[in-house]
């Protein structure tokens, strides 16, 4: 096996680990949850799971480090030459699909901001902050050029985290009072529908 295949297989071991400690840190917290049920889950053993993670708070800042990153790319979708209408409509699409696919992902965040961030702040100032602020400068640019109206575009941006990540966080009350959840296709795309009108309808500019 040569060295690239080598690095791709630690890489590859790791993300798993990650991916498995994601669904036993969104059940227990982080003082819940042990480094003997994560590798059980992993399906490795504790020994070769302290191999690949010092202990256990270096394993919770690498998910939810993961977990952001992954959040993050939709946003790279936003430039100034993009059409806003395009962009933000397939933003909340995203968002949503994100929802639906991984809530563990968004309780697990949720449930660390609430927390103060005790060990994410220093990626939420080094990493999100600068782009969402270039996010912010492009929403601003496309105001200026009158594509869209008048808008704060930090608080526009906060609006769609909001609305969209409501759906996985409180997944149990949405589903108490409707008897649905994302999975149901009908529901989401009257959820989607819904975002659009409340958010982006005021802001846009009747399509020519």
């Amino acid at each position: 096996m040569g060295r690239g295949q080598k690095v791709d297989l630690i890489e590859s071991k790791e993300q798993h680990i990650v991916v498995s400690a994601l669904s036993v840190f969104s059940q227990y917290g982080l003082q819940g949850a042990s480094m003997e049920k994560i590798a059980e889950v992993a399906g490795v053993s504790k020994s070769n799971l302290f191999y690949y993670f010092k202990n256990k708070e270096h394993l919770y800042i690498e998910v939810l480090s993961y977990v952001l990153t992954e959040w993050l790319e939709p946003l790279n979708y936003f430039s100034e030459q993009s059409d806003p209408r395009q962009v933000l409509e397939s933003y909340i699409e995203l968002k949503y699909e994100m929802s639906k696919k991984n809530p563990q992902a968004s309780r697990l965040y949720a449930l660390e901001m609430i927390q103060g961030s005790p060990y994410l702040m220093h990626v939420l100032k080094t990493a999100l902050k600068p782009l969402v602020m270039k996010k912010v400068q492009i929403i601003e640019y496309w105001i200026t050029q009158k594509k869209i109206k008048p808008v704060s575009p930090i608080h526009l941006i906060f609006h769609i985290w909001a609305v969209t990540q409501h759906y996985a966080d409180f997944a149990t009350q949405v589903q108490a009072v409707t008897g649905k959840t994302l999975s149901n296709k009908a529901f989401k795309q009257e959820a989607i529908a819904t975002t659009k009108q409340l958010l982006l309808d005021s802001i846009l500019f009747d399509a020519v």
